[in-house]
């Protein structure tokens, strides 16, 4: 497994070991003690699987507040999706900057999230699967969220016009939103 370091602490780019031949191919998806070795002693209660249909699906920007906040370690099955990960730990050099790299079944490649970021993808692909582990389980009450479209972020996102549920088009601005990450 090779882990690359972004430019936020702790959010990572983690490439598994793929063995393709003329089958097809076999790759360990996860392997605790991997990520241990690798400083990621995460006990992950929950995964959660998403399918979009169409070209601009943006699911998010979201988040739990604490104490339930979520790490997540994200990765496509099928098609592939922009993610991105907004920083909203307040005491942090990068609070409020984003980033975003593309997840395909076709790299691969996953990303962990660390608590204290928003989190939300576009699908590029007509199918898109995302399955992601998740170390806290979903509190409805906790949950939270960032509009979209934030200027004050400025999120180059790969559509203008999105598919978007409802309750992700009635997120608050990141000015506005609750967050309790310091």
């Amino acid at each position: 497994m090779n882990i690359i370091k972004t430019k936020f602490e702790g959010v990572l780019i983690i490439e598994p070991k793929v063995f393709s031949d003329e089958r097809g191919f076999f790759m360990e998806s996860y392997n605790e003690i991997n990520m241990e070795k690798n400083g990621l002693a995460i006990n992950f209660v929950q995964d959660n699987h998403s399918f979009s249909s169409k070209v601009g699906v943006i699911r998010g920007l979201h988040y739990q507040l604490n104490p339930k906040a979520q790490s997540k370690l994200i990765r496509v099955t099928a098609g592939a999706i922009y993610d991105v990960v907004v920083d909203i730990r307040k005491g942090s050099v990068t609070f409020g900057d984003w980033l975003a790299i593309v997840l395909s079944a076709d790299n691969k490649r996953q990303l962990f999230i660390p608590r204290g970021f928003a989190h939300g993808f576009c699908t590029l692909t007509p199918i898109a699967e995302v399955q992601y582990k998740v170390d806290e389980y979903y509190a409805p009450d906790l949950d939270r969220g960032i509009i979209w479209n934030d200027p004050d972020l400025g999120i180059t996102w790969p559509t203008k016009s999105p598919i978007l549920s409802v309750k992700d088009q009635k997120h608050p601005l990141f000015k506005n939103a609750q967050i309790n990450f310091d």
